[in-house]
């Protein structure tokens, strides 16, 4: 008699990269309900109050995602390690410890650029009312830097460990403190002052402060996490580890950055071009933004699958689990494309009211955008998956210089010369942010396909 067929091992990593990638993405959505709430209460207070917290925030959130892609490095060097020894609990431990001391230092270097936000923003020629109130923003925000690097750090330890469901459980837990915090501090509820606009920097504190410490609650409290005791020895350097995360870590940090500035600079571009087109591509942006947190989600999942059996040596699987990953996200990725071609004023209504003529240029403008988000969905879900896979294999310098050639040379070049050189105008900025993701995703694309040859394979 023979036995049970053995599972496919491509159908096994899909499975397993479901089980990881779901909670992750899950997270990741309801983080941009986090920062939502902050606007939501702040746009209660004033058209100067919002404009100076989407100022601050946009500054300070940039620097996170930086110094957060930064000391993500960890999440490849853990997987790597388990892969070559299911319990290496000595090499995560020396991991983890190494990306939060770096989480520390290059935190604190974020507070001294947060400290000076104000001086930084009339530099760039904002209102010096809307900077005053910016940088006092900042200087309260400033010490939720390290809180939420840390937290990063911690957040790629449970996942490694297959824990991801406690990312999307303290999310939720943010998502209630700082609402609670924001109704509080900002109004005066709950016999709190009523501080403003610094009452939601304080609330965004605590709810950093609060997602640490739940972090490291839930570690403490898991059995299986627990042994790896991420908290002894805290003062113990390993310099050669700090090296490795630094040596992977830095290319990731300028990889968000360079796509993170050119998103950010067609925003610039925008309102050069007019009001109602920067509305419409603020909007049609955080649609955008909405439907990329899914594949956004499988690339970390893709980053701890390939990591995994990069460390444990297994070629074949390594290429399973980023064909896995590539097909979960191209499969999910044909939904919002859908949906921005076919229902785009259904879809904008999330947020403005199409049927209001107040609105009419904007919502015309944003639909023209979303068509245009609709066709580089693909190829957006293809680099955000690929860039994880790549970062398995702890390869990042080569995809930052993919990024930066093609998010700046073609991207921003596209967008400057459509926008402004054409009749395009604020199409002609879209068209140019497609033309950037559709470069980078057929590079990252090419390279993945040639990792045997490139050497970036385990021998």
């Amino acid at each position: 008699m023979t036995g049970p067929k053995p599972l496919d091992p491509w159908r096994s990593e899909l499975r397993e990269t479901l089980r990881l990638a779901a909670p992750l993405a899950a997270a990741n959505l309801l983080q941009m309900l986090v920062y939502a709430i902050d606007v939501i209460f702040v746009a209660r207070l004033g058209e100067t109050a919002l404009a100076a917290s989407s100022l601050a925030t946009t500054m300070f959130g940039l620097m996170m995602w930086c110094l957060i892609g930064l000391t993500g490095a960890c999440a490849p060097l853990i997987a790597a390690e388990l892969g070559r020894r299911r319990h290496a609990v000595r090499e995560v431990r020396r991991s983890v410890r190494m990306a939060l001391w770096l989480a520390l230092c290059s935190g604190v270097l974020a507070m001294l650029v947060a400290a000076n936000g104000e001086a930084l923003l009339l530099l760039s020629g904002q209102d010096p009312e809307v900077a005053a109130l910016a940088g006092r923003f900042l200087m309260i925000l400033m010490w939720a830097t390290v809180p939420n690097i840390m937290a990063g750090v911690l957040r790629n330890f449970v996942s490694a460990l297959g824990r991801p469901l406690f990312a999307t459980m303290i999310t939720l837990l943010a998502i209630l403190i700082n609402a609670l915090g924001n109704y509080a501090f900002v109004f005066g509820h709950f016999g709190a002052p009523a501080m403003g606009l610094d009452g939601s920097a304080l609330s965004s504190v605590i709810t950093a402060l609060a997602m640490l410490a739940a972090y490291v609650v839930a570690i403490r409290a898991d059995r299986r996490m627990r042994r790896y005791h991420l908290f002894g020895r805290w003062w113990r350097p390993e310099w050669q580890r700090l090296r490795d995360l630094m040596r992977i870590g830095t290319p990731i940090a300028l990889i968000i950055l360079a796509e993170g500035g050119l998103f950010s600079s067609a925003a610039f571009l925008m309102g050069l071009i007019g009001k109602a087109e920067l509305a419409g591509h603020t909007v049609a942006l955080q649609v955008a933004a909405l439907a990329f947190q899914i594949p956004f989600g499988v690339g970390q999942a893709a980053t701890i699958r390939v990591g995994y059996h990069y460390g444990a040596g297994n070629q074949a699987a390594i290429a399973a689990a980023g064909k896995a990953a590539l097909w979960i996200a191209l499969a999910y990725m044909i939904f919002p494309a859908a949906a921005m071609i076919l229902i785009p004023r259904e879809v904008i209504a999330l947020y403005v009211d199409p049927a209001d003529p107040a609105n009419a240029a904007l919502v015309r403008h944003a639909v023209g955008f979303l068509a245009i988000a609709a066709a580089f969905q693909l190829f957006d879900g293809i680099q955000a998956v690929l860039a994880g896979a790549l970062r398995g294999l702890q390869d990042t310098r080569v995809p930052m210089l993919i990024a930066l050639a093609g998010y700046w040379l073609v991207g921003f070049s596209t967008s400057l010369g459509l926008g402004f050189l054409t009749p395009l105008a604020g199409l002609g900025v879209w068209i140019g942010l497609a033309a950037g993701l559709v470069v980078v995703a057929l590079l990252l694309l090419h390279r993945w396909s040639a990792r045997d040859r490139l050497g970036l394979l385990p021998s």
